[in-house]
């Protein structure tokens, strides 16, 4: 997290992160990120991860490359 407050949903408790925080979700966890009011952060996901999980559906972004990045030995 750079600034502001985010709250990751799990199944079984909230995380809240603020400023300098870090919080890594173990793959196959289902979660929901959400904040009240604008945050900055960083996320760092594997190349082919679907942001919506298994649910699908008009919000799952579609997979894209970054210009001038590779998905190789990722």
């Amino acid at each position: 997290m750079l600034s502001g407050r985010l709250t990751t949903e799990l199944r079984d408790r909230d995380v809240v992160l603020g400023p300098q925080d870090v919080f890594v979700v173990l793959l196959g966890v289902a979660h929901r990120p959400r904040a009240e009011e604008e945050v900055h952060a960083v996320l760092v996901e594997r190349a082919g991860t679907v942001s919506t999980g298994d649910a699908g559906g008009p919000l799952t972004s579609p997979l894209r490359e970054l210009p001038g990045s590779s998905a190789e030995g990722a």
